[in-house]
């Protein structure tokens, strides 16, 4: 797929930014105390969080920094990760309601800029070469990979009934058709790769590589599956119209005939750091 054959707009988290808290999975501290370690990191300097969603990263990372600054293109986004760092008593956290390709935004200087699941749907070649001037000399570009919103087939046996990913896919299939949406637009091959030969030609060097074991088992409930479909951009609520009470009434439906006791398990996803330099 090249870059071309799809164009953001704003409707792609539409309805989703609620549903965050509820249906991801939250990131490992071990996530925050491993890219400390890498970086250095002591309490100084700026943080830049682009595409921070709902602060899953943000808020996560923000402690090892003077002031750390999210920025999203979704003000519902920006809304959910108020509201979370009010209840976590962050007090060093800004948010910025624009489109990564607008920075700088006279935003100023970072030592670190993370991406969280977010570099694929930007204009990358543009964002990487902008977000590289707003680094300091001894700064990092933080790129952070995992699915939050589900975890791996696991084999092994669990306290509860596994999550039917199989047959969730099937049911948002059977609504959306077989090809995967995103915004108004589709996304037939998914979202694009080639992100090392990107970041070498915007003047980075590296990369580290860093991984981060998700490791436990969590339980969840039927809300929190529902609401990690409603999460996902290819799922997200405006997708459905009308229909979307039908979907959900099925979606239920489906989740509480495999539950036990109104409980799923699944392990973790392993976390991948990437560290670039300019």
């Amino acid at each position: 797929m090249t870059e071309a054959t799809w164009q953001w707009d704003r409707s792609l988290y539409a309805g989703s930014a609620r549903h965050y808290s509820v249906g991801r999975l939250p990131y490992p501290s071990s996530l925050a105390e491993a890219i400390g370690t890498a970086l250095g990191l002591d309490g100084s300097g700026r943080l830049l969080d682009v595409g921070c969603g709902p602060g899953s990263l943000t808020l996560l990372l923000a402690p090892l920094f003077e002031v750390a600054v999210g920025v999203d293109a979704d003000q519902d986004m920006l809304v959910e990760g108020r509201r979370r760092a009010d209840d976590i008593g962050a007090t060093n956290v800004e948010w910025r309601h624009l489109r990564a390709e607008a920075l700088p935004a006279d935003l100023g200087t970072f030592r670190v800029a993370t991406f969280a699941q977010s570099f694929h749907w930007m204009d990358r070649s543009l964002v990487a070469r902008r977000v590289r001037e707003m680094l300091t000399p001894d700064g990092a570009w933080v790129h952070v990979a995992a699915s939050t919103h589900r975890g791996p087939a696991d084999d092994e046996t669990l306290p509860y009934p596994h999550p039917p990913w199989r047959e969730i896919d099937e049911l948002v299939a059977s609504y959306l058709g077989p090809v995967r949406r995103a915004g108004q637009g589709l996304l037939p091959a998914g979202t694009p790769s080639g992100e090392q030969e990107i970041m070498l030609e915007a003047g980075f060097t590296g990369p580290i590589r860093i991984e981060v074991d998700g490791g436990m088992i969590v339980e969840r409930s039927v809300e929190e599956i529902t609401s990690a479909v409603f999460s996902l951009s290819s799922s997200a609520p405006h997708l459905f119209g009308d229909r979307l009470p039908a979907f959900e009434a099925d979606l239920r439906g489906v989740l509480t005939t495999t539950a036990r006791d109104g409980l799923f398990a699944e392990r973790r996803q392993e976390v991948a750091v990437v560290i670039w330099r300019p």
